[in-house]
This record gives structure tokens, C-alpha cells and sequence, in this order.
């Protein structure tokens, strides 16, 4: 016999901050391709030799994104500070309401985002599939979600150091000086946009009851319960 029930899983607090946090973090790389057109430096390749530009020209023409400088600056830094807020909210609340015991890697976290991979990716190392850790946050997750905190601690680092060199020249210095730090922050944004594309296709595979558990705060649980004849004989 199966039994539903619905389940809190994630509280007010954190969902109030994921969902403040999406909009805020797509804007901020949505300005800051402005700000990268003025100095489209960075490409895959060596030396002088460009063999790929993250961004070709027409990319920035058709999305009306080039001379928007001013417009791309005011808007990032104007963004940065709801994000700083919005960050320090959360790390707050995780760590006075004791939600980080469940978000914090512990000691058995990689091997359980090893199993994870394994799963995902349809992969046994054996010839049964080793079962999935029944838990509120499994170990990939655990590694995935604090990774993304650090991130944003770096980012907003590196953002001061760009925003104020002259000003906090400490901090700049701290980052390895003005170019070093420019250089930071686009591959902690190439993180992001990796971390999100990663994260969006884990929310389709888990399904709606993970993605509701999100917006509503609860999941619907499956338990199995012994058959009242089976338990009668």
C-alpha cells in the first residue's frame, strides 16, 4: 500500500532569496555584456592567435548591445548592491537556522556526487546501480550549492576591486592587481552561466515535484505501507 503526504522541505527564507536571486544574477550578466563590448579582450586561443571570440561583433549589434557603456555600468553596480544584499540574507539565515548542516560538504559528499554523476549520466560501476542518498541535499548538490556562495563572494570581491581600484587599492592588490581581477571576475560570470545551465537541466530530470518544492516549500513523499491483509494473515 503507497501513502502521499505532503512534505515541508525548503523554508520561506531560503526560497524568498533563490528567487530574488535569479532575476538580479540574469540582469547583472545582461549588463555586464555592455560593459564587455566596450573591451571585447578576452578569447580562446594563445598570443596573439584568436582562435574563437566569446562574442562575435553582429552578437552585440542584433541585441542592441554595443555603445551602451554608461547604460550597462549604472545598471551593474546598481544590481551589485541587491545582490550583496540578497547574499548576506541568505548566509545569514542558513547559518543562524542551522539550514547549513544540510548544505555544507561533509566527509562522505564526493563520493556521493560520484554516485550522483554515475546516475545522471546512466553509468554503474557495478552490475546494480548504487542507490542515490536519500537526503534533503545529496553530496553533488552539497558541493554544487557552496561552490556557487564562494562564487559569489569572489564575484563581489573582484567587482570592488574593479569598481574602486584607487579606493580600495588593498583589495586589488589582494586580487593581483586591476587586470587580474577583471580577468576573475569573467571566469567566476563563466562560472555562473555554467552552474545555470547545469542546474536548470538537474531541475527538468528531477521533475515537477523537486521544482515545487522550490516555490511552494513542499514535496510530495511516497511511503509504503504494509497491506492490511498481509498484515491480518
Amino acid at each position: 500500500m503507497l501513502r502521499l503526504e505532503m512534505k515541508a522541505k525548503h523554508p520561506l527564507t531560503i526560497r524568498w532569496c533563490h528567487w530574488i536571486n535569479f532575476p538580479i544574477l540574469a540582469l547583472m550578466l545582461w549588463s555586464g555584456l555592455w560593459i564587455y563590448w566596450a573591451n571585447d579582450v578576452y578569447f580562446v586561443g594563445w598570443g596573439e592567435h584568436r582562435l574563437l571570440s566569446f562574442f562575435p561583433t553582429g552578437f552585440y549589434e542584433v541585441l542592441g548591445l554595443d555603445h551602451n557603456l554608461a547604460t550597462g555600468l549604472a545598471w551593474h553596480f546598481f544590481l551589485g548592491w541587491f545582490f550583496l544584499i540578497n547574499g548576506v540574507v541568505y548566509v545569514l539565515y542558513t547559518l543562524l537556522s542551522g539550514e547549513w548542516r544540510y548544505l555544507v560538504p561533509g566527509r562522505a559528499s564526493l563520493n556521493e556526487a560520484v554516485l550522483v554523476m554515475l546516475h545522471d549520466l546512466h553509468i554503474s560501476r557495478s552490475k546494480h546501480k548504487d542507490p542515490l542518498p536519500v537526503k534533503k541535499f545529496n553530496g553533488a548538490q552539497q558541493i554544487a550549492y557552496s561552490a556557487v556562495v564562494l562564487m559569489g563572494v569572489g564575484s563581489l570581491i573582484t567587482g570592488f576591486a574593479i569598481y574602486k581600484p584607487a579606493q580600495v587599492a588593498w583589495l586589488t592588490s589582494l586580487c593581483g592587481g586591476y587586470r587580474a581581477a577583471r580577468v576573475e571576475h569573467f571566469l567566476l560570470t563563466l562560472g555562473y552561466v555554467g552552474f545555470f545551465m547545469i542546474h536548470v537541466t538537474q531541475v527538468i530530470l528531477a521533475g515537477w515535484n523537486n521544482f515545487r518544492s522550490m516555490v511552494s516549500g513542499y514535496e510530495l513523499v511516497s511511503e509504503q505501507l504494509p497491506d492490511p491483509e498481509e498484515a491480518h494473515e
